[in-house]
């Protein structure tokens, strides 16, 4: 994998993308100055062998989080050690086995490939696991929709991993068919919704392609903001039409919604019968949560395949001895409150408001770094999974140790 820091840029590249539905494109800083999220230039190169070996371990990395969601669910102590609340556990087992609609979930991944950079850090060679955002990942539209645009308009490279979108219409008529195959009856209409707190209009403008591309499966969407769903006194939620929601996908966390006022209303809609389908569902709790990767590194550390995949990780009052350690928040978001501690000093600290839930510890790899006109840069791989199957690349991109809300979208081509 290499990094292309001079590639073309297209006349009037900003409104391309902005139309697009990438209207979130300014970043404003710390400092009040404005960034682009989207980096129009610089590119990403990788191999078809590359790409090969990203979807073989993405797969493999999904059968393991398969088999800690059978460990976790066995061991309810295990949720207890990563914060999930209790009144939960019985509607994570009961969806669990019920298997109801998962469409979608992101791998964040350490990986530059065989080259220069696995010359010095051998680590690079093989993708290994950051985290992974199973319940409300975004990036979506930029991955499927505005970078394949970029590829189709510039021709760099002869390729692109990304078969998102194909996979998620397919996704939402596998899911939906089967879902409504249990119940006995057709499913016609799914909400979405996300929350009005969200002001950017990423989270709008995500949840608008994904119920763009339920409408291509074949169903009637809405699209609202989860403050216009009611609860009617038949314990259902009810759209501002008076409509009954009988499938909900909702960019809104579980850890969230669990604590809301309608939070036990929602648990309760998603466990009666021929009730509230949620996507994603709640046992999403068990991989949306940094204490996944202790568990991962329980079951698969000593293995000498699937173990490569992994970086050593515990929970924070585990013993360990990491002397370079990264602690993470078990329900942190885009970078917050992740500490990073190389050879017993702090080298970054990042501020926000997550760390109450508790922490995992994670062995401290440093992400790839390429040198160019825009200083160095350190890429974060995004491998997504739609229905259960490898689909695609988003790559981010920081200039500091710690991938956050601060980042750019830098496309990629496979050469």
């Amino acid at each position: 994998m290499r990094r292309i820091p001079h590639g073309t840029v297209r006349p009037g590249w900003e409104s391309l993308v902005r139309a697009d539905g990438l209207v979130f494109l300014d970043t404003t800083l710390p400092d009040g100055a404005i960034t682009k999220y989207w980096r129009e230039g610089p590119y990403y190169e990788l191999t078809g062998d590359e790409v090969a070996e990203l979807e073989r371990h993405t797969a493999t990395l999904f059968a393991m989080c398969v088999a800690a969601g059978d460990h976790m669910v066995a061991n309810p102590r295990i949720m207890r050690r990563m914060g999930i609340p209790e009144e939960a556990f019985a509607e994570i087992a009961r969806t669990w086995e019920a298997e109801p609609p998962s469409v979608y979930a992101r791998f964040d991944l350490r990986y530059a490939g065989p080259g220069p950079q696995a010359t010095a850090d051998p680590g690079l060679a093989a993708p290994k696991l950051l985290e992974f955002n199973a319940d409300t990942p975004t990036s979506l539209l930029e991955s499927a929709v505005v970078q394949w645009r970029w590829f189709e308009q510039t021709r760099q490279g002869r390729d692109q991993w990304n078969s998102l979108h194909e996979r998620l219409v397919a996704a939402w008529r596998r899911q939906l068919d089967e879902h409504a195959r249990r119940l006995g009856r057709p499913i016609e209409r799914v909400h979405f919704v996300f929350t009005a707190e969200e002001s950017s209009g990423e989270d709008q403008m995500n949840t608008t392609y994904l119920a763009d591309t339920a409408l291509q499966a074949g169903y009637e969407v809405d699209v609202l903001v989860a403050e216009d769903l009611g609860l009617g006194d038949d314990g259902d939620f009810y759209d501002l039409q008076r409509r009954r929601v009988d499938v909900l996908f909702k960019l809104y966390p579980w850890e969230w919604m669990v604590d809301d006022d309608f939070g036990p209303a929602a648990l309760s809609a998603s466990a009666r019968p021929g009730g509230l389908a949620i996507v994603e569902p709640v046992y999403k709790m068990l991989w949306s949560n940094k204490g996944l990767l202790p568990v991962l590194w329980e079951l698969f550390g000593d293995d000498p395949e699937r173990g490569r995949l992994l970086l050593p990780a515990y929970f924070a009052d585990d013993d360990h001895q990491l002397d370079s350690y990264v602690i993470k928040p078990l329900l942190g978001r885009e970078g917050a409150n992740v500490r990073i501690v190389d050879h017993g000093r702090t080298v970054a600290d990042v501020a926000g408001p997550y760390g109450a839930e508790g922490h995992v510890v994670q062995q401290f790899a440093p992400l790839p770094q390429y040198l160019g006109a825009d200083g160095a840069q350190h890429p974060v791989l995004g491998a997504w999974i739609v229905d259960g199957e490898p689909a695609g690349l988003a790559i981010r991109e920081s200039d500091g140790l710690v991938t956050d809300n601060a980042s750019y979208f830098v496309p990629h081509a496979i050469v």
